[in-house]
């Protein structure tokens, strides 16, 4: 194992053993919960937006070390972004985490969440590291989402449509 592996192995731990921003706070905008079925981690999430800004996420969750710590990563990477950036960091994360360590990350943008770089290399733990950061983006999407007057849910940020419950009856 060189230097670089050990050094990323150790700020993965380090986030787990000290979860950053773990514990539900509030006030909060909206609180989601993801399961990751293939290997059990749990995790809730919450997510406060002011002015298109996140100036709080907490969550509480259960799971292996790589889901928590991607999450005490992704909380210290989002807290204080503009929405619109938000959406950025976790385009970028999923671009590589999914290129099986193809791509590579600006470590002046992402900073410890480089150290996932060498998790994108086994796909069963892709879904790990994604975890909190799916969390995000569907509590981002619920706190920014628009109805219109048809009932389709449209939103701002994420490039999303999505039919509303009632649309779909």
């Amino acid at each position: 194992m060189d230097n670089l592996t050990e050094l990323y192995q150790e700020i993965i731990l380090d986030h787990y053993r000290q979860k950053h921003h773990s514990g539900l706070r509030e006030p909060f905008d909206v609180e989601v919960g993801h399961v990751n079925p293939s290997c059990g981690d749990e995790l809730t999430l919450r997510v406060s937006v002011v002015d298109d800004q996140v100036v709080d996420v907490s969550y509480e969750a259960v799971g292996c070390s790589i889901s928590q710590a991607s999450t005490s990563v992704m909380t210290d990477l989002v807290i204080g972004q503009p929405v619109a950036e938000s959406h950025q960091l976790y385009q970028g994360f999923l671009t590589m985490i999914e290129g099986q360590g193809t791509v590579e990350l600006d470590e002046e943008v992402y900073g410890d969440a480089i150290a996932f770089y060498g998790v994108a290399q086994f796909p069963a733990r892709v879904k790990c590291a994604m975890l909190g950061w799916s969390a995000l983006r569907d509590a981002l999407i619920r706190v920014e989402t628009v109805t219109n007057g048809d009932g389709t849910v449209l939103s701002r940020f994420w490039d999303t449509t999505v039919p509303s419950p009632k649309s779909q009856m």
